[in-house]
């Protein structure tokens, strides 16, 4: 085993150019994968933590007697989906939004009358904070006889959804994309090797050396560029990453959380990848040059 090291040591060695040429091709591809990883796992966080707020307003018609409220209260919070439901008063909901509007607290002053309703703000369980629900226990809500009207952010839910899957999918076709590009350009990289050392090879087999032994160190070299490849994206990675970060922390205030890089279980699953990559390109170059 050892000797199979040794000789995929120096076969990179003696081909630096195009060793080189195919991990820096590696890093960049790692590089542009797992920066779209990084951006889903922080995107992920940001709207996991943005879902944890979402609050469904139930406004109830005008003119619902006191003791009818607890009778709507028990069957809101009867309701699938629903953690807790608290009534919101048209007085407590005017000084709410007093508060809200300070600097235009003037424009409240000479309202003759409070024109808001009496609502139920409505918190959803964890489990169920996915648009197909919410919007299923919005129309339940829109059901109930005194539910005037219910109004949960459903344009925005939407969008940011939908926004969140199209980049999602994107991600998915940038790496498939590249995963073929550095398998294309590592198979190539140790077919010029391969075919520099073809009387090699070729004297190796009339004297009795068999496949494995021939092929292992390739297939060592190939697992080498694709670690090295990883490792070095991932590093010009997290610099950019500590960069962003600290301009971020500096220059803006984002109330959802703070940004995060990979975790490890997906750096090291990276790695591995690249890895695998790097032994699958010139698995499909050995079997084609051997042949």
């Amino acid at each position: 085993m050892i000797l199979y090291y040794k000789r995929a040591i120096k076969d990179i060695l003696d081909n630096r150019f195009l060793n080189a040429v195919t991990i820096i091709t590696i890093a960049i591809s790692i590089l542009i994968v797992s920066a779209f990883a990084l951006f889903f796992v922080n995107v992920n966080d940001i709207m996991s933590h943005w879902k944890k707020g979402i609050r469904i307003m139930a406004y109830l018609k005008p003119g619902i007697p006191e003791e009818k409220i607890s009778d709507i209260k028990v069957k809101i919070q009867g309701m699938n989906g629903v953690q807790d439901a608290r009534f919101i008063s048209k007085d407590e909901a005017l000084m709410r939004l007093k508060k809200q509007m300070k600097r235009q607290s003037s424009l409240l002053e000479d309202l003759k009358e409070n024109p808001l309703p009496d609502a139920f703000e409505i918190r959803m369980t964890t489990s169920s904070q996915s648009k197909d629900i919410i919007e299923r226990l919005a129309t339940r809500l829109e059901s109930l006889p005194q539910i005037d009207e219910v109004e949960y952010g459903q344009r925005w839910l939407g969008r940011f959804t939908n926004i969140f899957n199209l980049l999602k999918l994107t991600g998915y076709a940038m790496g498939g994309l590249f995963f073929m590009a550095v398998v294309f350009i590592v198979s190539n990289t140790i077919r010029l090797v391969l075919y520099s050392r073809r009387e090699e090879v070729t004297i190796m087999r009339l004297v009795g050396a068999t496949d494995r032994f021939i092929k292992a160190p390739f297939y060592i070299e190939g697992l080498i560029q694709g670690a090295l490849g990883g490792i070095i994206g991932l590093i010009a990675l997290f610099v950019t990453f500590m960069f962003i970060s600290f301009n971020m922390e500096q220059d803006l205030s984002f109330g959802f959380s703070t940004i995060r890089f990979l975790p490890p279980k997906v750096f090291c699953g990276i790695i591995l990848c690249s890895m695998f990559v790097g032994w699958l390109g010139c698995y499909l170059s050995l079997k084609q040059f051997l042949k």
